[in-house]
């Protein structure tokens, strides 16, 4: 049952940008992107128990307010899927103010990836506790094992760990591809932007960017 935080609109920064909202400039760039025409692959690479990436063919989103259904498109890619991003956008019921909440995606991967396979997760408050950010840990970790992203959708601003700020005031989606340190450091595939296609965060860090909303995970 959704709940008034989870269902929080998650229009993206690129959205803010018309609707008189302030954005983070490289997001301009993403709505000008092609559909289809910006690959980047983050390869699929198991190195100790303790890390791994999965081979993520990334696209990015086509407009400001598809960044449900494109992070959506690309967590699935690294099953192998192909996905249209429309079709995804009207099962999610996405318009041009977003995508409502994490409790639409779940249902989408689990049409494409098997019932009951993704469960919608919620971190309630302004910032995540630890108990949440051990159990978003967990979730990545076992996630990623089963050669499946995550999807989470944040609202904020972070910095990864190349000291780079991404800022998505208004909401955003990304894909969860990755994770080394056991889990400490997760690699997010974001389709905001395709020259910052690929980057890495703290998990104390993506928590805190979830915190208020949710995230869908393996169960």
């Amino acid at each position: 049952m959704r709940t008034a935080i989870i269902r929080k609109a998650a229009l993206t920064a690129a959205g803010l940008a018309f609707t008189g909202g302030a954005i983070a400039g490289p997001v301009t760039a993403a709505y000008a992107a092609p559909t289809g025409q910006v690959t980047t692959t983050v390869q699929t690479d198991r190195k100790t128990s303790g890390e791994r990436e999965l081979d993520v063919r990334y696209e990015a989103q086509p407009n400001f307010f598809y960044c449900g259904p494109a992070a959506t498109r690309n967590a699935l890619s690294v099953q192998g899927k192909d996905i249209n991003v429309d079709a995804m956008a009207k099962e999610m019921g996405t318009t041009e103010a977003g995508t409502n909440s994490i409790n639409d995606i779940t249902p989408v991967l689990n049409k494409e990836t098997g019932k009951d396979v993704y469960k919608s997760v919620e971190i309630s408050g302004a910032k995540a506790d630890d108990k949440q950010t051990d159990k978003l840990r967990a979730d990545v970790v076992r996630t990623v094992d089963e050669g499946r992203a995550v999807v989470a959708n944040i609202a904020g601003t972070t910095t990864d760990t190349d000291g780079t700020t991404h800022s998505f005031e208004g909401g955003h989606y990304v894909s969860v591809v990755g994770y080394r340190d056991n889990g400490d450091i997760v690699t997010i595939a974001d389709s905001a932007d395709p020259n910052q296609a690929s980057y890495r965060i703290s998990i104390d860090n993506l928590a805190d960017w979830i915190a208020t909303r949710g995230y869908s995970a393996t169960s």
